[in-house]
C-alpha cells in the first residue's frame, strides 16, 4: 500500500470522531431539553452543565479533525 493512500484512509477514520460529537451535542442538547420541560424550575440550574457538556464534546470533535488535518498535512515527518 502506499503511504499517501494510507495517510487518506488514517485521515477518513480520523472524522469518525466529528461523527461522535456530532452525536453527543445532539444528545447533550436533547437531554437537556427533556429535562427542562419535565421540570421548568430546576432548568436554569442545569444550564452551566449543559453549556460545559457542550464545550468538551465540540472539543473532542475539534481534536479528531485536527488529527485528521496533521495526517494529511504532515509529509515526510515519520520516515
Amino acid at each position: 500500500m502506499d503511504a499517501d493512500a494510507a495517510r487518506y484512509i488514517g485521515a477518513g477514520l480520523a472524522c469518525f470522531g466529528m461523527i461522535g460529537a456530532a452525536i453527543g451535542v445532539g444528545n447533550i442538547f436533547g437531554s437537556y431539553l427533556e429535562g427542562s420541560l419535565r421540570n421548568p424550575s430546576a432548568a436554569q440550574s442545569q444550564y452551566s452543565t449543559l453549556i460545559f457538556g457542550f464545550a468538551v464534546t465540540e472539543a473532542l470533535g475539534i481534536f479528531s479533525f485536527l488529527v485528521a488535518l496533521l495526517l494529511l498535512l504532515a509529509k515526510g515527518v515519520v520516515a
